[in-house]
């Protein structure tokens, strides 16, 4: 035992004799118990780390605490909690050559930028079950992981070093988790960020019916982050919570089995809608998400916002999955908006410790297609709705790659899974026997589509449809702003919605609605070979006049470019369109 470990025991020891005897002198402030930086390089500078363990529902889950190190382990502070399956001490999503055990660096961006330890916060990881030194079977955000949510925030919130004051923070895998502890209700819990999270479990494997290529790919890079070995000088009781899924094999099979469900509506899915499960919540929430996200994508959003009750933050925009701070190699901002870890801390300090912010942010602040920010009191803003009426056609749903179709490869754990660049190309639309299109007519002024478009149609046989929606210019060129599929179980009525968007059409462009089988490698879907014809369908759309933004700050995101350059197709044989796009004149 090190010089610090035997001050600090012999301190603690110090305070029993005195409150056992009575002595009314009380004892000098005993320094925070654990390792620091000095003693552990792979410890935060100004931190002091500790491990422990705590029970869940048929789980014992483990935590690495990080206090701060000029506080003594008496006081209280309000604290950061990250629950989620990258903990682990060997890694993140993999082994990552660590020599020597200590806590995971996923969030050093985070400590280190916000000077979080020197603010007064303490900060938790807590692993979900399964994973790093927790025990139990890995559960897809299912009762399990939501138990483990729960009974993190009720274990950090009654510690004698805790204010019982808890925010949540995290980024894919680990915002999802703050969406369950928003989904909780729990007063411990004051204020959730959450970049880029999944709102609807279901649809990062599904999409209305129809498996993605990842349904087998994600389950799998779970279980193989679950099934990460730990490191030689972890504690025994680590080791062997780290063992738990090698030593229960049907852990690995289930969540294979299990997550390889179309049925939306099966009780599996309903559990972990949580969307759905947000109606009349309200804990303090500040959310990220990239409307042309390649990974977790913007579906079910609005209607957890819908269903949320509480105070909301939002920076919404035009990038890929990233966090709110990164830059490229170049130095720009990957979100584009400067100023992410102040505002976060602003938010935090608020609802944490009380202190009252001396910068108004705006509740959301939203980048469109055209680079520009504006800020909005909510979102979606209330605008104009309207159905277009689309056209009768017909297409072979054989799931033939048109000439406008794109590929992607397996899919990955939510952390990394990316879809790669699609070809350019040149379509005929008139002469796709594979899909067919409505156009609107060109607008006479700029006309923003935003909020989450839904489609409905009748289909005259079992089989696919893939719904997409183009910004085409006058002369042709066109991208691909919005899809999704369905999977059409019995001839009627099919309805479902595409992603959450906010694009601005320019002056004389028109909106292209393609409807037609799915034939991309986005899906891996069962063609039926029918000629599917479509009646009666309809585009309900939010429009919003630009005219009436309210600019706030906030540069382009890189990503945009590369989303331009990936979806820009030319088309030919556009019509002059059928139906007008325009909102109503405030």
């Amino acid at each position: 035992m090190n010089m610090r470990r035997l001050a600090t025991a012999a301190a603690v020891i110090t305070t029993a004799v005195l409150t056992v005897s009575g002595t009314a002198t009380a004892a000098p402030p005993a320094p925070a118990p654990g390792v620091t930086h000095e003693e552990n390089p792979r410890v935060p500078e100004g931190a002091v780390w500790t491990e422990a363990y705590f029970p869940s529902a048929g789980a014992e889950l483990h935590a690495d605490v990080l206090r701060p190190a000029h506080l003594s382990a008496r006081a209280k502070t309000p604290v950061i909690l990250a629950v989620g399956p990258y903990f682990s001490h060997a890694g993140q999503t993999g082994p990552e050559g660590w020599t020597r055990t200590g806590p995971s660096n996923r969030f050093a961006d985070f400590t280190t930028g916000t000077d979080l330890f020197a603010r007064g916060y303490t900060y938790v990881m807590v692993d979900l079950r399964g994973f790093g030194g927790s025990t139990g079977c890995l559960d897809w955000t299912g009762p399990g992981e939501q138990a483990d949510v729960e009974a993190a925030i009720r274990w950090v919130a009654r510690q004698p070093w805790s204010t019982g004051k808890v925010g949540m923070y995290g980024k894919s895998y680990d915002a999802v988790t703050g969406l369950v502890g928003n989904n909780l209700r729990l007063p411990a819990l004051r204020a959730v960020v959450a970049q880029e999270p999944v709102w609807n479990m279901y649809n990062y494997l599904f999409s209305n019916g129809v498996p993605r290529p990842n349904v087998t790919g994600t389950p799998n890079a779970y279980n193989g982050i679950a099934t990460m070995p730990s490191l030689a000088d972890d504690t025994d009781r680590y080791k062997a919570n780290a063992a738990y899924e090698t030593a229960h094999p049907e852990c690995l099979s289930d969540n294979l089995t299990n997550n390889n469900n179309p049925d939306l509506g099966s009780r599996y899915w309903r559990d972990r809608n949580l969307a759905a499960d947000a109606k009349g919540t309200d804990t303090p929430l500040f959310v990220t998400q990239g409307f042309i996200e390649n990974n977790t994508k913007p579906e079910d959003m609005e209607e957890f916002l819908d269903n949320h009750r509480g105070v909301e933050r939002g920076w919404l925009g035009q990038w890929e999955h990233v966090r709110g701070n990164e830059t490229n190699e170049q130095g720009q901002l990957l979100m584009g908006r400067a100023g992410f870890f102040d505002e976060v801390m602003r938010f935090y300090d608020w609802y944490l410790k009380g202190i009252r912010p001396s910068v108004k942010d705006p509740a959301y602040a939203v980048e469109d297609n055209t680079g520009a920010w504006r800020a909005q009191p909510t979102w979606p803003l209330p605008s104009t709705s309207t159905v277009a009426r689309l056209s009768d056609g017909q297409y072979v749903d054989d799931g033939v790659a048109s000439p406008l179709a794109l590929a992607v490869e397996p899919g990955w754990d939510m952390e990394n899974y990316t879809d790669p660049a699609p070809e350019s190309s040149t379509g005929r639309a008139a002469a796709d026997a594979h899909s067919y299109f409505t156009w609107s007519t060109p607008v006479t002024s700029r006309v923003r589509i935003t909020a989450t478009p839904r489609v409905s149609l009748h289909a005259s046989a079992v089989g696919n449809v893939m719904v997409r929606l183009w910004d085409v210019a006058p002369d042709g060129t066109a991208v691909m702003f919005d899809e999704n599929v369905a999977l059409i179980s019995r001839p009627g009525r099919v309805a479902f919605d595409l992603k959450s968007t906010d694009w601005t059409f320019e002056v004389g462009h028109q909106l292209g609605v393609q409807l037609g089988t799915i034939g991309s490698g986005s899906w891996r879907d069962t063609p039926s070979g029918n000629t599917i014809q479509v009646t009666r369908a309809g585009l309900a759309l939010s429009l919003q006049n630009p005219r009436f933004d309210h600019p706030t700050q906030g540069d382009r995101s890189p990503f945009l470019d590369t989303y331009l350059r990936q979806f820009t197709r030319t088309l030919t044989d556009v019509g002059p369109g059928t139906f007008p796009l325009a909102p109503h004149r405030h």
